[in-house]
């Protein structure tokens, strides 16, 4: 059974890399192109944003509480600075996966957050297929 799950996943990391392969390579669009100066730009600044605000949330657990597993037992999340790695980067890329929540002025830089790591990969794709005007 072992075998079979890790020819899957295999399979679907192949299925995955094709899609992407095709979706950068495709020229629907025309003056469509795929920068990769552009690409490794928008992947530094994520990188940038995800440990640039684990910074903010390390420095506002020093004066307050800032992460909870649930608001009803308001049970403190143990503060490391990798927790708080792992917490950015679920916020910058998702909604989060719902095991720590943010209190106090962390919501606010988790909005914050949420919002720019929706934007900027929007941006990179718009800029990416030249659909914006000039």
């Amino acid at each position: 059974m072992k075998l079979v799950s890790t020819f899957l996943i295999g399979a679907t990391i192949v299925f995955i890399a094709i899609n992407l392969y095709l979706f950068f390579t495709n020229k629907t669009y025309r003056k469509s192109t795929f920068s990769s100066a552009l690409f490794l730009k928008l992947v530094l600044v994520m990188f940038s944003m995800l440990v640039g605000f684990a910074v903010i949330y390390y420095l506002l657990s020093l004066q307050d509480l800032i992460l909870v597993q649930s608001l009803s037992s308001m049970k403190p999340i143990e503060i490391t600075f990798l927790t708080l790695l792992y917490f950015s980067g679920e916020t910058l890329v998702s909604v989060g996966y719902g095991d720590m929540l943010p209190v106090g002025p962390a919501r606010f830089f988790a909005i914050l957050e949420s919002l720019l790591g929706i934007l900027l990969p929007t941006a990179y794709f718009m800029k990416s297929l030249d659909l914006s005007k000039k």
